[in-house]
C-alpha cells in the first residue's frame, strides 16, 4: 500500500475519529511524523485543547494547580507517577488501579462503560497478582539500593525475590 499523501510506502495506517466516524489514512514515516507532530503554530492551537479534553475526561477539575499537584502523586509499588501514566497510558502496576482509583473510575467508565470487571479470572489470582506486585515493589528497591551502592540491602532483597519466584514455581506444580 502507497502513502496518501506521497508514493513512498505505506508503513502507519491511522484511524482519526472526526464527528465520530473512523477516517483511515496510510502514511509514510516521515508523512506519520508530519501527522502527528504538527508544526508550531498548530501545536499552539492544538495542545491547550486537548489538555482541557484530557482534564475534563480524568474529571480533575478546572485548575492547573490540581492537575498539576496530581501529576506528582506516584504509586509506592512501582513509583510510576500519574504524570507518566497520562503520558505513555500505560499503568505500571496492579497496585496503580487503587493508587489512581478517583482519577481512573471516571475515566474507565467513560472508555469500556463499566469500572467492574465481570470476566473471567485466572485460578491463581488472588495470591498471584499480590504476589507481583511484591516482586514489582522488590526490584524497583533493588535497583535504587543498587543505585546507591548499598549491596548488602540489595544482596538481601534479590535473595527474598528468589525465594518469592521459587514459591510461585514451585505453587504452579
Amino acid at each position: 500500500m502507497k502513502c496518501q499523501k506521497c508514493d513512498k510506502p505505506a508503513t502507519f495506517h491511522i484511524t482519526d475519529l472526526i464527528d465520530g466516524k473512523p477516517n483511515e489514512l496510510h502514511l509514510c514515516e516521515e508523512c506519520a511524523h508530519k501527522f502527528l507532530a504538527p508544526s508550531s503554530d498548530e501545536a499552539a492551537d492544538v495542545l491547550p485543547a486537548m489538555a482541557g479534553l484530557l482534564a475534563q475526561h480524568l474529571a480533575v477539575g478546572e485548575t492547573a494547580e490540581e492537575l498539576a499537584r496530581l501529576d506528582q502523586v506516584s504509586c509506592p509499588v512501582c513509583g510510576i507517577t500519574f504524570l507518566e501514566f497520562r503520558k505513555q497510558g500505560r499503568l505500571g502496576c496492579p497496585h496503580d488501579y487503587v493508587c489512581f482509583a478517583d482519577e481512573l473510575e471516571p475515566l474507565l467508565a467513560n472508555i469500556h462503560g463499566e469500572t467492574r470487571h465481570v470476566g473471567k479470572v485466572p485460578k491463581f489470582c488472588a495470591r498471584g497478582a499480590e504476589q507481583q506486585t511484591q516482586l514489582i515493589r522488590l526490584r524497583r528497591e533493588m535497583k535504587e539500593a543498587v543505585a546507591t551502592e548499598d549491596y548488602e540491602r540489595a544482596s538481601t532483597i534479590r535473595d527474598e525475590i528468589r525465594k518469592i519466584e521459587q514459591d510461585r514455581e514451585s505453587a504452579r506444580h
